[in-house]
């Protein structure tokens, strides 16, 4: 089967080694959707989850856990998910004396990768009872409409009128994209709480369709759709929150929001 893409093999090294951490700069994508970087509108996270990280103890027994990364959204690089993944995989038969030493090592070179401060909190597989499964609002996914556009159209986005202010927190299921570096598809839920003028449902979900061809890392999906929302449709406030399903053990689940807050890390039944 070494012809077909399935044979394929990916070398996992069995060594530590923080060289395998990718950074890809932010400020690319910024100048793109013509945003600066000195003055970014939005605040928020990216929002990692681990659920495959492992290492050994002093006498060699294989120790798992699950681990929460937070790295800011004005952090010079994200992190390449792949790389991210051969990295936690180079641990696995490192021996460290306690879990703190493992969470140290983590917070050193996540924060030595993205240019800033980056938190980890390293739990219990018991404790993922209370991780609650997030719970949504209204889903605008029922509304039946006709799609065309499979590539992000801002235009899409109708609001019903300026006079209508609402308070509203939307959700969709269908959001996709695609991985700029493997071309797999990115699946995700994306939520969309606002104070404003009213947005049209039908357009907004359109618009969330969208980006269904659109190859982009999912930092930068979210940070797209809260400035074509932002500009579209004038909110007072906005919040984006896209939680991602799992690959390779990982999920990326980025919010941005126009106002200065911390968002938890509750997860939707398909994370």
């Amino acid at each position: 089967m070494g012809f077909l893409p399935l044979g394929q093999q990916t070398e996992y090294v069995s060594e530590y080694d923080s060289g395998l951490l990718y950074p890809i700069a932010r400020v690319d994508k910024w100048i793109d959707m013509g945003i600066q970087s000195e003055r970014l509108p939005f605040h928020g996270e990216d929002v990692w989850n681990a659920y495959e990280l492992s290492w050994l103890n002093l006498k060699g027994k294989p120790m798992v856990a699950l681990a929460e990364f937070r790295l800011p959204c004005d952090s010079p690089n994200i992190i390449e998910s792949k790389s991210f993944k051969l990295y936690l995989n180079s641990l696995n038969q490192m021996r460290y004396e306690s879990v703190y030493d493992v969470q140290a090592i983590l917070e050193k070179d996540l924060s030595n990768a993205a240019k800033a401060d980056v938190t980890v909190i390293i739990r219990d597989v018991d404790s993922i009872s209370s991780l609650v499964v997030l719970t949504p609002d209204y889903c605008i996914d029922e509304l039946d409409i006709n799609v065309t556009d499979y590539q992000p159209n801002a235009d899409l986005l109708v609001i019903k009128s300026t006079s209508n202010i609402v308070e509203e927190r939307l959700v969709s299921h269908l959001l996709k994209s695609n991985c700029p570096v493997t071309n797999q598809p990115d699946w995700g839920s994306v939520f969309i709480d606002y104070k404003g003028p009213q947005i049209d449902h039908e357009s907004l979900l359109k618009y969330v369709i969208s980006f269904r061809e659109h190859t982009d890392f999912h930092e930068q999906c979210v940070e797209r759709i809260f400035i074509d929302i932002m500009r579209h449709c004038r909110p007072e406030h906005l919040t984006i929150y896209a939680r991602y399903v799992r690959r390779g053990g990982l999920d990326i689940n980025p919010y941005r929001s126009s106002m200065p807050l911390v968002l938890g890390n509750d997860r939707l039944t398909r994370q």
